[in-house]
């Protein structure tokens, strides 16, 4: 393992278990918002990099935040930030989700993989990236001390109508791409 690499690990190891004493526990992640970044921060390989984005972009479709129309999600994370989902409403319409904007990905202290790469997501006037369930992680790109609440994911089985991105809406059932559910209501 390279100097630099083992310092930087080395460093967010000691914060993490300062912060530990005052509260979560965190873990050292690299927060990127592109492959590129990743590798150019040198603190994972070039293989590391694009494995974790290419998980990230698996788990996006799956943790995303999902809602019921376009402008409701726009409404939360801004106009041209939204896409639709592979999974639909109770009436087989689409639902649609924010854009993957970034992704983290963790190693632990003695240099193997950590936790399974995370997608990213943040909203305007907000800096901060956060989880699918609207976990903050942190504001800064790189090797980073995160929450380790932030490093696990849930499979989203539910769409949101505005104010969705933790804000209360109303809250609809959903299943696996193409599939319908009955409504749970809210």
């Amino acid at each position: 393992m390279k100097r630099s690499r083992y310092v930087a690990l080395l460093a967010m190891g000691a914060s993490a278990l300062a912060l530990s004493a005052c509260g979560e526990s965190e873990t050292p992640a690299g927060v990127y918002t592109s492959v590129d970044q990743c590798i150019a921060d040198k603190q994972f390989t070039d293989a590391e990099c694009r494995k974790a984005f290419d998980t990230a972009k698996e788990e996006h479709k799956k943790v995303a935040p999902k809602y019921a129309s376009k402008a409701d999600c726009e409404a939360d994370f801004g106009a041209g930030k939204c896409e639709e989902s592979p999974y639909r409403t109770t009436s087989g319409t689409s639902t649609f989700m924010p854009l993957l904007v970034g992704y983290m990905l963790g190693r632990t202290l003695s240099g193997q993989p950590g936790f399974a790469p995370q997608p990213l997501y943040r909203t305007p006037g907000d800096s901060t990236f956060r989880t699918g369930d609207n976990r903050p992680v942190t504001s800064k790109t790189g090797l980073q001390s995160v929450p380790q609440s932030a490093t696990t994911s849930a499979f989203k089985s539910s769409t949101t109508t505005r104010g969705g991105f933790g804000r209360n809406g109303a809250v609809y059932g959903s299943t696996s791409p193409g599939r319908g559910a009955t409504t749970s209501g809210s």
